[in-house]
């Protein structure tokens, strides 16, 4: 995915991600942060009747003998850490804390998986079991913007990135505040399965599947998730018009606003510039209609609104992480199946 405000460093995962039965294991532990646990669950372990293919497989691996989580109560575990070797995908829901060093069996059984290609996905503060343990050394992450200062301190070797709600790096994904979690996981669920699931995912959840902007919105007071009348009428007049080239000015005026404080109201709406949105919405559209036709590549560059397929071909693997052909052959068979 792109090196946006949004999320950074996305690498395409290898294919071992799309096998059936594909097993996530969920850490729970003492003190379990509640909201993020359940993030989890709700994702992946929550049947999908909507799918004619098998969904994950959806385990609790306990750390402790006895799991209180946050509200009091009492977590069921189906085993324990030796979970963590089956674990195609490892959830770290947050953690009791930065200064909190898991103790050495934990740590030695994330380096194992992470050795053996299992992929690790952290919540919140569950980067800081990924930094303790000594996965995260010259690579890049983030966390809760609370938490940003103190971890650059701790671990000055990582590169930090402040500004996004994930990092997908070395087949780590981080993410940031709680709720940014939901947003990593359906980068899961698009880098498993295609943008066509991950939408229908993203539905039953009521949220949309790319969600604009980053932490760094959120730093002062939360923005309202669908930006103001005027604006929000401009995004969909964009949506409906992705053919055609659309300038500023041609959005500025749909809004009715001078130009200058459209462009003030976009970026506090949607946390990017006019121009990054729309590139991105492009890409969006010619993601579905990669997965659901079979349009040559050049009619579907045109189809979404790019000059050319060369600008196309680079625009798309700066956003998905990987050509416009290979995004087709790997998704598109879902659609078939």
């Amino acid at each position: 995915m792109p090196q946006s405000a949004q999320h950074a460093g996305t690498q395409p995962h290898e294919p071992n991600h799309h096998v059936p039965n594909h097993h996530v294991v969920v850490l729970a532990y003492d003190g379990l942060c509640t909201f993020e646990f359940g993030i989890a669950l709700e994702i992946f372990s929550l049947p999908r009747p909507e799918f004619d293919f098998p969904w994950y497989r959806c385990s609790i691996a306990g750390v402790d003998p006895q799991i209180r989580a946050m509200g009091g109560f009492s977590v069921a575990v189906d085993a324990g850490m030796e979970l963590l070797d089956e674990a195609d995908t490892i959830i770290i829901p947050g953690w009791r804390g930065a200064d909190a060093v898991p103790e050495p069996a934990l740590r030695d059984a994330i380096l194992k998986a992470h050795a053996r290609g299992c992929r690790i996905v952290t919540i919140c503060s569950g980067v800081f079991v990924l930094a303790h343990a000594g996965i995260l050394q010259n690579g890049r992450a983030t966390t809760h913007w609370r938490y940003i200062d103190k971890f650059r301190a701790m671990f000055p070797e990582t590169e930090i990135v402040d500004d996004v709600l994930y990092v997908d790096h070395d087949n780590i994904i981080t993410s940031a505040g709680s709720s940014a979690g939901i947003d990593a996981c359906l980068h899961v669920i698009r880098s498993d399965h295609g943008a066509q699931v991950t939408n229908t995912v993203a539905r039953r959840l009521v949220m949309p599947p790319h969600r604009d902007g980053g932490q760094a919105q959120y730093v002062e007071a939360p923005i309202q998730e669908r930006p103001g009348r005027s604006i929000a009428a401009v995004l969909d007049w964009a949506r409906e018009n992705l053919d055609q080239p659309i300038e500023i000015n041609d959005l500025s005026r749909q809004s009715g606003l001078s130009q200058r404080t459209f462009l003030r109201r976009f970026r506090d709406g949607t946390g990017l510039s006019p121009l990054k949105w729309l590139r991105r919405e492009r890409i969006i559209r010619s993601m579905k209609l990669l997965e659901e036709t079979d349009l040559a590549l050049v009619d579907i560059a045109e189809q979404c609104g790019f000059q050319s397929l060369e600008t196309f071909r680079i625009a798309f693997r700066d956003i998905a992480g990987t050509p416009p052909a290979s995004y087709r052959n790997r998704f598109k068979l879902r659609q078939s199946a």
